[in-house]
């Protein structure tokens, strides 16, 4: 398993964690929403407004296939799961992480962040969009690690210890 995929809802710490997690195993750190902007030149609500999600989703996928089996650790965006596809990809090219949270924690991370699909939009509409991709992030992953109460830095202790155990 060469590539440490990071998944989960927007709020779930895969952006903040995912550096920890990368410099323990001096390993290089990918965000794969930092790749789609820097190959449109927009910003994720951007790309949304221009291409709609399904252009957004294929821009995802392409960075996913490009990303995949790379000695990387990599945040993904917390839709990801919803092409079946991509969920093969995810699970035959690394160990898949979920960073789990409730809504309730997530929302409270994400209040009105820029750049955030869901960001000021309401917690209602964060939970419901997790009650709906809980089942594919528990179908994608090949482990859960809850991020509620606990510092960006257990979380990434946890993940380092969860991949040094796979292999």
């Amino acid at each position: 398993m060469a590539t440490l995929w990071l998944i989960g809802m927007m709020g779930a710490g895969k952006s903040t964690v995912g550096p920890l997690v990368a410099a323990r195993l001096g390993r290089p750190f990918i965000d794969l929403d930092e790749v789609i902007t820097a190959e449109s030149g927009r910003s994720i609500p951007a790309v949304f407004a221009a291409e709609g999600e399904a252009g957004f989703r294929r821009r995802e996928a392409a960075a996913l296939a490009a990303t995949a089996g790379s000695e990387a650790v990599v945040a993904c965006g917390g839709g990801i799961v919803v092409d079946p596809a991509n969920v093969l990809r995810l699970r035959r090219s690394g160990l898949v992480a979920w960073l789990a949270a409730p809504a309730a924690v997530l929302a409270g991370r994400v209040k009105d962040g820029a750049g955030r699909p869901l960001a000021g939009k309401g917690g209602g509409e964060l939970a419901a969009r997790l009650a709906e991709r809980e089942p594919a992030y528990a179908a994608a992953a090949h482990c859960r690690v809850e991020t509620a109460g606990r510092t960006a830095e257990e979380v990434a202790e946890e993940v380092v210890r969860l991949w040094n155990s796979s292999r």
